[in-house]
């Protein structure tokens, strides 16, 4: 396991670069990292460059250049890259959302229902998320576990939703264990 100490911009840089490279399957620029993680240009190059001194991002030259995430980048943010992810679908205010996939599901006090909360944990970016919007997590490949909740606020450098958690089911005796 990689010991890089990150500052909160660099994590937040290089999640937005994973996200857009994992979207694109191909370099990303710069510019499209400022846009993600709404800097300046220069800053993200500035930044871009520390993170190859960390052997984090290689430099794609050329037109069709931009910057690529190394295995060690994933490693640093504990990503794990996977070849056939399962697929745990994530609904936004109704819709489906296609470009994210639910990694993780942290539930807190589920001893206590009125303050049962959820982190969901997701590849791909939360920054279009607001407090009030209604989510739905799932089901989930195993447990066919579906959550319904409302963002009750977001951790945009871990790529986490939390969730007041308003309804929670799994279907009884059907799950595939």
């Amino acid at each position: 396991m990689s010991s890089i100490e990150l500052t909160p911009s660099q994590k937040t840089i290089l999640t937005a670069l994973i996200n857009l490279h994992r979207e694109a399957e191909d370099a990303v620029k710069g510019e499209d990292i400022a846009t993600e993680v709404d800097r300046n240009p220069g800053t993200i190059r500035n930044q871009m460059q520390s993170l190859k001194a960390l052997q984090l991002v290689e430099g794609v030259p050329g037109p069709k250049g931009g910057y690529k995430p190394t295995a060690t980048a994933y490693e640093a943010l504990d990503v794990q890259q996977m070849d056939e992810p399962a697929s745990v679908p994530l609904q936004h205010n109704g819709e489906s959302v296609e470009d994210v996939n639910v990694v993780e599901i942290d539930l807190s006090s589920v001893h206590h229902p009125e303050l049962c909360r959820a982190e969901i944990h997701i590849q791909g970016s939360v920054r279009e998320y607001h407090e009030g919007d209604s989510v739905t997590v799932g089901p989930t490949p195993l447990s066919k576990l579906v959550i319904e909740g409302t963002v009750d606020g977001k951790d945009d450098t871990g790529n986490i939703l939390i969730l007041q958690i308003d309804d929670m089911e799994a279907p009884v005796g059907d799950a595939e264990h």
